[in-house]
């Protein structure tokens, strides 16, 4: 049997996206879930997508938190981490695994100007103190990084990570700190690639077990092959994000280029044993994210890409990042 009929066979064809010829962009049926909402999908079986904006929140989403975990546990996912630029969801994840008992769901913190006007130690500390241990993630500044601020011409500074030498700040090293002590992940959020590679050069010294370059395929974060290089062999995690596939004219973000298959292509084949693939997805106006996860994962396949590379991406190290214990071989670090 060869890939596309091993595809087929996982029942993927249809409804959830339209491929036409190599290197087409994926079609999906808009921001609703577009399968029997009963129904499992072996293609997603095992998948965690760390990286997903949902309500409650202060930007429109296309989805709640509670009855996307009840879609991703139906359709066979392993795990899902939530990401809100404003407010905390670790605690909400609390509340949802009430209602999923048998399935991961997490949340995560961003140092954005809801907590100040510099990155928030106390924040921080309060964060992985919370009821479940939860928040498996703290990312440096995203909407209101200096680096965004500087690229988008927002009003004010942003908060900033280094210093006017282009040393870490003592707050951030803090939070690195916690972090490894916790064993969280630490993300750059909307850190330039320069000052990421800085982040993570003084994580390696803090002995940050893990820590993430976040989206470096997607706008102002792209970073060159090299730099990814560069990173990984400081010990970080890059994250992908299949968004830049699926934004674009009559979509949630019409003000963005779609990025094309061979640059996405490219990034995932560039070091898969320290990546991983996020959808980045929630927006209103946008597909579902599991519609998004299942066409990201029909592309890599229809594409080439090996299974264990594919496993690397979607599950293992995703899996890893957020605390969950390797399933089938053991995944060493």
């Amino acid at each position: 049997m060869d890939r596309r009929d091993f595809i087929k066979t996982l029942g993927i064809a249809g409804g959830a996206m339209l491929i036409g010829g190599p290197g087409s962009v994926p079609v999906l049926n808009g921001a609703g879930f577009s399968r029997d909402e009963t129904s499992s999908d072996p293609l997603l079986a095992g998948v965690c997508d760390i990286h997903i904006h949902c309500l409650p929140d202060t930007r429109a989403r296309c989805i709640d938190e509670l009855a996307l975990a009840k879609q991703a546990k139906q359709t066979g996912y392993r795990a899902l981490m939530y990401k809100s630029n404003d407010w905390s969801c670790h605690d909400r994840a609390y509340l949802i695994r009430q209602m999923l008992p048998d399935f991961e769901v997490f949340g995560s913190l961003c140092m954005n100007r809801v907590h100040g006007d510099k990155v928030n130690v106390y924040a921080a500390e309060q964060a992985v103190k919370t009821s479940g241990s939860l928040c498996r993630c703290i990312w440096m500044p995203t909407l209101s990084a200096v680096w965004q601020h500087q690229c988008n011409r927002l009003p004010g500074p942003g908060i900033p990570v280094l210093d006017s030498q282009g040393k870490v700040l003592p707050e951030v090293i803090r939070v690195m700190e916690i972090c490894a002590g916790a064993d969280i992940i630490f993300a750059t959020g909307h850190s330039s690639p320069r000052e990421s590679l800085i982040l993570a050069r003084k994580a390696k010294e803090i002995g940050v077990k893990k820590f993430v370059v976040t989206h470096v395929n997607s706008l102002i974060w792209k970073m060159t092959r090299s730099q990814i290089r560069q990173a990984v062999d400081l010990g970080a995690f890059v994250e992908y994000c299949y968004l830049p596939r699926l934004w674009g004219p009559g979509t949630g973000n019409p003000q963005f280029e779609r990025q094309t298959q061979e640059e996405f292509l490219n990034y995932v084949r560039t070091v898969p044993e320290r990546s991983f693939i996020s959808t980045d997805l929630g927006q209103q106006g946008n597909p579902n994210p599991v519609d998004g996860m299942r066409a990201c994962v029909r592309e890599l396949h229809d594409a080439g890409i090996s299974q264990k590379n594919i496993n690397w991406m979607l599950r293992e190290n995703p899996a890893y990042l957020i605390g969950l214990k390797p399933k089938g071989r053991r995944n060493e670090r």
